[in-house]
């Protein structure tokens, strides 16, 4: 396993973890009324998006090991590039349904990993 990949998955659950922070006790449509809640949110999950891509590239074992990577990785580009575009429902329905999933599978992964010597 590539060095970075530890660094990459802590990332990922550092970026999961705030996003969880950030929505607590918030509804759907607080979360769209409130552009710097959504500014939050969707900074990071282009976080997600970017370190799982790395992931991907350096560390395909361990990228197949997350479930849906590729449409994470395609959902930070939408996000990045399509900002226009940007439905917040589904934004709100991945950050329910999908950030959960992905922090329980990372924290996982980072278990199963040897400990690192400082």
């Amino acid at each position: 396993m590539p060095p970075k990949t530890r660094k990459w998955l802590e990332d990922v659950q550092a970026a999961a973890g705030l996003i969880a922070s950030f929505v607590a006790g918030h509804t759907l449509e607080e979360y769209r009324r409130s552009a710097l809640l959504r500014s939050a949110v969707e900074r990071q999950l282009e976080v997600i998006g970017e370190a799982v891509n790395r992931i991907a590239r350096h560390d395909p074992g361990t990228a197949a090991r997350i479930s849906h990577h590729r449409r994470i990785v395609d959902f930070r580009n939408q996000l990045s590039h399509g900002y226009d575009l940007i439905d917040h429902g589904l934004v709100w329905r991945v950050v329910q349904d999908n950030v959960p999933q992905l922090m329980s599978e990372v924290t996982a992964l980072l278990a199963a990993l040897p400990e690192e010597n400082h």
